[in-house]
């Protein structure tokens, strides 16, 4: 009996040691619940687990308890509260049931601090606690003050706050060995030893991306506890003192990035010798290896980054001394020379080496890295320079595995993919892009690769056709292939083989076929790119149903037909869909239900009908570009809604009726109206829309004056009005336009004197505002880019450049040297002009024209221009295209002209000139007999005119023309006046009464005459 009693006993006494006691407390679990109420009020889908039943709370979710006590030891409440919800203020009395936590994470919660008597400001009563996470909410530096109790603290993270001021009650956490104060807005060097120097437990401290300066650092240098100091994104400019830093010497993680600081702090960090991790990343510093020297005495370095400076010259041959080290970063530098391997032989225990965008001529052979059996990354990228890797040996096999491989833009002798890469099998990232491969798509390398994150294999010539392996690849979310040789039909399963797919490019392929209906299956496509192919049929529908995350679309430059969506779609996350240049037909479909679409783009299709008004809903649409269609009807009052508009491109359609006078978005930067029947005066349109930079409406049935207010666009670069039927003056306000490169106000019916102040102008040419282009990006998954964790430092990549998507460069239509042409890209930054002809402009051309040296063409031709022509033309230094032909100048050809050495295309045809045309020299040989023609007086051995005959002949004809005039006048006189008399006759002849009447009035006059005469002669006597 006592035998059993004792094993009962025992198994009693095991079960209490084991598993301590049966639930949470009551008080904890209500405590917990009132938590909850707080937290995720009024709805929460954060903590389901957490009921209000007689359920363990030690089972919770993010609740862990004591194994002996039953209490609760840790509470994970990080992001609980939902990112809409308003700020919560936190209230430090709702913990004071957890007596045993020692760890509580609040971070990610919109958490604030109030004034307010609620117990918000009340201390945490949390003797036990070590570590507390507030993190990534709004509070501000009161916080602390609920802190100075928390005795037994370990840990603070305060990072990402509102916090600044004073942190002097950081004095009482006697114990803290950890502070973070990271990310928030700290001024200049409010940290002295007030705040720290009791904090002799300190070992790591944060405070990256503050507003500290250089003394900031100083004072700090009295903390000689310090093991880690983090202070990257500060600016630290200035030097600072070996003295002022002793007491650092103990420092084993240093991260001084992006903070300016000088480059004399590499004679500092050189007696570091604890230094385990060194970041200097984004500084400018520079200088040659010599500079370097000093890093190579720091014996026990694992990390060292010192990308994204101006190192150059050859690197330091004594970092292969280091080797210790697990993580070496080179990138973004201006190295330059031939690396040897010996450099990299003795750094066996690296697991992260990027030498990208430097200027190396060469690069040893990937197998010299065959025995580095922990290498992860390697990163290779050439950028525009030339990196020439050494043929390599087929038969080696490595003996690491990586995970992100980047060779991208470099020069690969052998023209295919590197032989190891058969033996990897755990890669994530692979950039293989601009390297010139040539062999067929490597399925092998997803199919050996089930982890496959990432594979950039852009513009290459790969060939063949684009297979995927059987079984998923679960992992890939991002796949460019895009700007090759592939050919065949897209993968039928595409949606089963890559289920996680988020961003796909295939563009500038030769795909064919229909576009496979299982892109409707692929939940999280962000980016779809199918352009410049040889896809046929129509969008299927499952794609337009079934793809709730798509943001990106672009089918442009396919044989793609019919509607542009079957029935209705469905596709409530699109932002950007591009469908240009393929042959949709019928009426743009209803698309009110994508309502954030910022760009859509259907030109060059045979879309007909009238604009839809629901476009005028799309309050985040920056690009209507539709041009080249057989749309009709007005614009739509409902565009005036479009806030967001930066770009509306409607030319080459139907479109009829006036412009809306309220259509004026106050972002919009390209107007292209060309090519329609719009008529009716230009109204108040624009008139808010303050950044444009171009105004194309040539082309239409617009009439009316230039309006006034055109001078408000301080911005405008482009003006063209050509083709219209403008009448009036050349307002004045036009000089106001300082930026304008090209205007064109042709073929109108403008009038008076062309306006002198047109010097004002300065025609800049490379003139870039940012204003004559709008690029989109696809902001992620950043292509090539990672983030490497290494123990101490964080080792990132990113593309600089983002993914572009949409290049919409402006573009102008402008007629120089007998030519229309479009100019776009840099031939657009490059061209000034102005083309005044076909008008009815009159007067003489103003000197002051003379003064546009900037100015590439000059056209006035076909007007009603009279005078001579200015010697102060001279002055048009850039001029490649000077048109004055047809009109009525007088004088000679100025000589001054001979020195226009750009000038191509030169007339004057059909004027009034006289005299000896220039000499035949420099660029005035190029030109032929129609640049003169039609002016008589005009001499020379081009025109087969003796100058001194042609001037007697001159004389000769003006003093025949003279006598000749005479004559006719003395004809003509005697001719009329013969006419009068015989048709007075006739009438009197005819009409008896009126010749009774006549001769009536005869008589009066001659009666009144003589008595008129005998009184005067009468008087006379007298």
């Amino acid at each position: 009996m006592e035998r059993h009693f004792g094993i009962w006993a025992f198994l009693v006494l095991f079960l209490v040691l084991d598993y301590g006691c049966f639930g949470c407390l009551d008080e904890e679990r209500i405590a917990l619940l009132e938590l909850k109420a707080v937290l995720c009020s009024p709805d929460c889908s954060s903590l389901p687990s957490w009921e209000d039943e007689e359920s363990d709370c030690c089972g919770w979710e993010r609740v862990e308890c004591s194994n002996t006590t039953g209490r609760v030891l840790k509470l994970f409440l990080n992001n609980t509260r939902e990112s809409s919800q308003e700020d919560l203020y936190l209230n430090a009395s709702l913990f004071i049931p957890f007596v045993e936590l020692k760890i509580l994470n609040l971070s990610t919660n919109m958490l604030a601090t109030s004034g307010d008597d609620d117990g918000s400001e009340r201390p945490f009563k949390l003797n036990n606690l070590e570590l507390l996470d507030l993190s990534n909410n709004t509070l501000d530096i009161s916080i602390l003050a609920s802190l100075t109790e928390l005795s037994s603290l370990k840990s603070l993270s305060l990072g990402t706050n509102i916090l600044e001021g004073s942190i002097q009650e950081l004095a009482a956490l006697h114990n803290l060995e950890e502070l973070d104060l990271s990310k928030n807005t700290f001024l200049e060097s409010f940290i002295t030893t007030k705040g720290l120097k009791s904090l002799r437990k300190l070992r790591v401290l944060h405070l990256e991306t503050n507003g500290f300066n250089i003394s900031t650092l100083k004072s700090l240098g009295r903390l000689s506890s310090l093991k880690e100091l983090y202070l990257g994104g500060n600016k630290l400019e200035g030097s600072v003192t070996l003295r002022e830093l002793n007491n650092l010497r103990n420092l084993e993680v240093l991260d001084l990035s992006s903070t300016n600081i000088s480059s004399s702090i590499l004679q500092i960090v050189e007696v570091m010798t604890s230094l385990k991790a060194l970041s200097l990343r984004s500084n400018g510093i520079n200088g040659s290896q010599t500079v370097l020297q000093g890093l190579c005495k720091l014996k026990n370095l694992q990390e060292l980054d010192l990308s994204d400076n101006g190192f150059e010259g050859s690197v330091s041959p004594c970092l292969g001394n280091l080797t210790s080290l697990r993580a070496l970063d080179l990138s973004k530098n201006q190295f330059s020379g031939n690396l040897d391997s010996s450099l990299f032989a003795g750094l066996m225990k690296l697991e992260f080496l990027s030498l990208s965008h430097n200027v190396f001529q060469t690069f040893p052979p990937i197998s010299s890295f065959a025995k580095h059996s922990k290498l992860e990354v390697l990163d290779l990228i050439c950028g525009n320079n030339t990196l020439l890797l050494e043929s390599e040996d087929q038969t080696w096999v490595p003996s690491f595995q990586l995970k992100v491989f980047r060779l991208s833009s470099c020069i690969l002798k052998t023209g295919s993919i590197p032989s190891f890469l058969h033996h990897q099998h755990d890669l994530r990232v692979v950039d293989l892009s601009n390297s010139s491969l040539e062999e067929d798509f490597p399925t092998w390398l997803m199919k050996n690769n089930t982890r496959l994150e990432e594979l950039n294999l852009k513009n290459n010539s790969l060939t063949g056709f684009f297979h995927l392996p059987y079984r998923p690849n679960i992992f890939t979310s991002a796949i460019d292939i895009s700007n090759n040789l592939l050919q065949g039909q897209m993968p039928s399963n595409i949606s089963v083989s890559l289920p996680n797919l988020m961003f796909l490019n295939v563009s500038r392929n030769s795909f064919e076929g229909s576009i496979p209906s299982s892109f409707g299956g692929m939940r999280n496509l962000l980016f779809l790119d199918l352009s410049d192919n040889l896809f046929t049929g129509g969008i299927p529908e499952d794609l337009a149903m079934g793809c709730p995350s798509l943001e990106y679309l672009i089918l442009s430059k396919n044989d793609l037909h019919g509607q542009m969506f079957p029935r209705v779609s469905n596709l409530p996350s699109l932002r950007h869909l591009q469908l240009d240049g393929n042959h949709f037909s019928g009426k743009i479909p209803d698309l009110s239900n994508s309502s954030g679409l910022e760009r859509l783009d259907v030109s060059h299709n045979s879309i007909s009908g009238k604009l839809p008004g629901w476009i005028g809903n799309m309050s985040n649409l920056a690009a209507l570009v539709m041009p080249n269609n057989s749309l009709e009807g007005p614009i739509p009052v409902e565009f005036c809604s479009l806030d967001a508009l930066e770009l509306l491109d409607l030319s080459n359609n139907n479109l009829s009726g006036s412009l809306p006078s309220c259509f004026s978005p106050s972002l919009l930067i390209h107007v292209h109206l060309q090519g329609n029947h719009l008529t009716g005066p230009l109204t108040k349109a624009f008139t808010r829309s303050m950044d444009l930079a171009t105004l194309d409406i040539r082309n239409n049935n617009l009439s009316g004056g230039i309006p006034d207010w055109i001078s408000m666009f301080s911005g405008l670069s482009i003006l063209l009005l050509k083709g219209n039927h403008f009448q009036g003056k050349i307002p004045y306000q036009l000089c106001q336009l300082s930026k304008i490169t090209i205007l064109d106000l042709s073929y109108n019916n403008l009038s008076g004197h062309i306006p002198s102040c047109l010097n004002k102008i300065r025609f800049r040419t490379g003139f870039r505002s940012g204003k004559f282009f709008i690029i989109s990006y696809f902001p992620s998954p950043g292509f090539s880019s990672y983030l490497y964790h290494s123990q101490h430092i964080e080792l990132s990549q990113v593309n600089v450049n983002s993914y572009p998507i949409a290049y919409d460069k402006a573009m102008a239509e402008f007629t120089t040297k007998n030519r229309t042409d479009f100019y776009k890209g840099n031939f657009l930054y490059s061209m000034t002009g102005i083309d005044l002809s076909s008008n009815k402009l009159t007067g003489a051309i103003p000197p002051e024209i003379g003064n546009l040296s900037k100015v590439h063409a000059l056209n006035l031709s076909h007007n009603i221009l009279t005078g001579p022509i200015p010697a102060a033309f001279s002055g048009l230094k850039s001029i490649e295209s000077l048109d004055l032909s047809y009109n009525n100048l007088t004088g000679t050809i100025p000589g001054e002209l001979t020195e226009l050495i750009n000038l191509a295309v030169f007339s004057v045809a059909y004027n009034n000139l006289s005299g000896k045309i220039p000499d035949m020299t420099a660029q005035f040989g190029t030109f032929v007999e129609n640049s003169y023609v039609g002016n008589p007086y005009l001499c020379g051995s081009l025109l087969r005119k003796n100058c001194s005959r042609a001037e007697e002949e001159a004389v000769l004809e003006e003093g025949e023309k003279g006598l000749t005039d005479r004559g006719i006048f003395y004809v003509s006189f005697g001719a009329s006046y013969v006419v009068v008399l015989l048709g007075v006759a006739a009438v009197l002849y005819i009409n008896e009464g009126w010749r009774k009447k006549w001769f009536h009035v005869v008589d009066v006059l001659i009666t009144c005459c003589c008595n008129f005469v005998m009184h005067l002669v009468g008087k006379c006597s007298s």
